[in-house]
């Protein structure tokens, strides 16, 4: 069965920044004990007036010592306790990524967004002389594109050739030594199930990575206008994707994500495809060669 694979054009959104409001968590409490206060007993007939005074005296003492105990726990009570610690993770060092957050950010340096004047997509840097491969249809009528690289910076390249038939081009800059080369894998070694990420400019949001599976190899769909066998992934690919690197869990790159399977909307419905890297770096050699 042919599937037939729609390739859409490039957005430009801006979203909104998120602020969190610090949250304050104070306790507050307190209690008091009001002492009792013992009454002697009767003292002998002959001297109760001393008895009397010294009872006074003391009822007196006591209650002022009372009232004083009382004032300086009510006061202690409407002193507010510090704030509440709640348990939190200890910060990880930075040093510690592992998995898939450490395959993106491996590779993510080399990935760069692809303007031009009617459309836009994605590439990545195959060497160390200034060369940026991508696909043709991102590129097809323009001799002369914008690169964005990973940290913002822009870079003027020309389109050094394209294979139209297989759907890529190489680009070329200037100043190499500002690019990140790529590390080109083996699909020949992918299998149905491995665990592979896509990385581009999805609707214009450059670094964007999103992850999934290989679905299917050898999947026979229409690229660059003939029928073409492809990497089928259900990481999600959309418009803007195309020309960037699907890679595997070691950050190798495995294909070229190209096209996806679209519905009338014309958005991601998990169905992806990329140009095997196996098929893809030979054209890009030849190209870099003439």
């Amino acid at each position: 069965m042919v599937l037939e694979a729609a390739v859409r054009g490039l957005g430009a959104p801006r979203g909104p920044a998120f602020l969190t409001p610090p949250i304050n968590v104070t306790q507050a409490g307190g209690g008091s004990t009001v002492p009792k206060t013992v009454v002697p007993s009767q003292p002998p007939r002959g001297g109760r007036i001393l008895a009397a005074a010294a009872l006074v005296a003391a009822l007196t003492g006591a209650a002022a010592g009372t009232a004083g105990a009382v004032g300086a726990r009510l006061l202690e009570g409407l002193e507010p306790a510090p704030a509440a610690a709640l348990p939190r993770v200890a910060p990880a060092p930075s040093a510690s990524l592992t998995g898939l957050s450490a395959t993106a950010a491996r590779v993510l340096p080399s990935v760069v967004s692809v303007e031009t004047r009617s459309a836009g997509g994605s590439g990545f840097v195959v060497d160390g002389s200034g060369h940026i491969l991508t696909n043709a249809h991102v590129v097809r009528g323009s001799s002369t594109v914008t690169v964005v690289l990973h940290d913002g910076s822009r870079l003027n390249a020309r389109v050094a050739g394209a294979d139209d038939g297989e759907d890529l081009a190489v680009l070329e800059v200037d100043h190499p030594g500002e690019l990140t080369p790529a590390t080109l894998g083996r699909s020949a070694e992918l299998s149905v199930g491995d665990q592979v990420l896509a990385i581009g400019s999805p609707l214009g949001l450059s670094g964007t990575v999103t992850s999934g599976i290989v679905s299917a190899l050898d999947r026979e769909v229409r690229l660059g206008g003939s029928r073409r066998t492809a990497v089928q992934t259900d990481a999600s690919i959309n418009p803007g994707n195309s020309g960037g690197p699907l890679v595997n869990a070691r950050g190798e790159v495995v294909g070229v994500n190209t096209a996806i399977a679209a519905s009338r909307g014309g958005g991601n419905i998990g169905i992806g495809f990329a140009i095997p890297i196996d098929r893809a770096a030979p054209i890009a050699e030849r190209i870099i060669r003439n």
